[in-house]
């Protein structure tokens, strides 16, 4: 399946794919655009479009103060305790005024601008980055045993 996001990835726009290539499609293949070029794209590449918060008429979105990777747990049920406790650094880590979800989240945050001014290709940036997220994942995971 192709999915499809806006381009110049950092927190929310990482946290997804690797959510989505672990635990909904292993076999997803991700497209990067210009923000108006979303909806347009998204037709014509047949891919489902993810995290464009401007855009109303997508519903892999923020919902309230939950970021889209809470979006995909809930859609596609993902009920793995440690992959929610995520969902709440990823939270905290990407969207303003949620800082306070979780306290790893400033660090990702971090992490998410970093890569972002290496000046990485979106693709790159995802193969260099979902390390990052499997670590997190593994830390939870441990703590939560």
């Amino acid at each position: 399946m192709k999915w499809i996001t806006r381009k110049d990835v950092k927190v929310d726009r990482v946290a997804c794919p690797w959510l989505i290539k672990r635990f909904v499609d292993p076999q997803a293949e991700f497209l990067f655009v210009e923000e108006k070029d979303l909806l347009d794209e998204s037709k014509r590449q047949g891919a489902t479009p993810f995290d464009a918060p401007k855009i109303e008429a997508i519903k892999l979105n923020h919902r309230g103060p939950r970021c889209t990777f809470e979006a995909i747990i809930e859609d596609f049920a993902i009920s793995d305790p440690a992959v929610q406790r995520l969902g709440l650094i990823v939270r905290a880590a990407d969207v303003k005024g949620q800082e306070d979800a979780a306290a790893e989240g400033v660090g990702l945050r971090s992490i998410a601008q970093g890569f972002a001014a290496m000046g990485l290709p979106d693709q790159e940036r995802l193969a260099r980055q979902f390390p990052v997220y499997d670590a997190l994942y593994a830390y939870i995971q441990s703590k939560h045993r």
